[in-house]
């Protein structure tokens, strides 16, 4: 089996099996495993994979720069902060990350919702500014541009400061064995502090993001209240999900 055609059968075995172990791969094609990592290494530098220990998950397109990201997914995004909301109480004091789908989580508050949101996110900061009855405060630091967001020491300073009901978290990979993943050492710190400020987490998952990973662990599946997802019952990562105790929503 020439190289390319190795590379194709590990992309195509990894959108049927979500996962390769290079391992298994050498065995089953009759190839010394290093061949199959080096594949591996190929394709991650093509992000058309993420590798991890024994081979490699799929990669996340949810990493793409913000612009990109916008475009993604839209109508996914746009059920997914459909059901966040209906979790939202009125008085409430919610965390919202940043990223495309928390700027969905806006655009689907009702109208006379009254609640306290606290975000990093200049972007969701602003999309608020026209609703009558949402207090926004934005916490400060610098911007990460990825994702238009604030991290760092004085973004993780001002977060714990606050006491809040919810925190909706944004990630661009959920895997029953990755967990909950992103691009960026920086940004998943601040996605923790967050997350630590919190009575319940919850996380934002439009379909993309279900199933893939991303270099940079934000938090285990055993520390959030539930995933919503835009995936149907029966997709094999959430029947994964269950399997290991993990709430997913709708």
């Amino acid at each position: 089996m020439l190289a390319a055609e190795r590379r194709d059968f590990l992309l195509a075995r990894l959108r049927v099996d979500g996962k390769v172990v290079a391992k298994d791969i050498a065995a089953e094609i009759g190839i010394a495993e290093d061949s199959i990592r080096r594949d591996l290494r190929d394709l991650a530098a093509a992000g058309l994979c993420q590798r991890v220990y024994g081979g490699a998950l799929p990669a996340a397109p949810a990493a793409a720069d913000y612009a990109t990201r916008v475009s993604v997914a839209a109508e996914s995004k746009r059920r997914v902060a459909a059901a966040a909301v209906a979790l939202i109480e009125p008085g409430s004091t919610v965390l919202l990350d940043g990223g495309t789908t928390a700027l969905a989580v806006t655009a689907a508050l009702p109208p006379d919702l009254s609640a306290t949101i606290v975000t990093h996110s200049p972007t969701v900061a602003a999309a608020l500014v026209a609703h009558p009855t949402v207090d926004v405060y934005l916490l400060g630091g610098r911007l990460f541009k990825h994702s238009a967001v604030a991290c760092g020491a004085a973004a993780v300073e001002a977060a714990g400061r606050i006491n809040a009901d919810l925190f909706f978290l944004g990630v661009t990979g959920v895997h029953h064995r990755a967990g909950l993943t992103t691009g960026d050492p920086d940004e998943a710190a601040m996605k923790r502090a967050l997350a630590a400020r919190a009575a319940e987490t919850y996380v934002l998952a439009s379909a993309e993001k279900v199933g893939a990973a991303s270099p940079f662990v934000v938090l285990p599946l055993s520390e959030v209240a539930g995933v919503i997802a835009d995936v149907p019952a029966d997709d094999a990562e959430v029947l994964r999900l269950a399997e290991i105790g993990v709430p997913v929503l709708r």
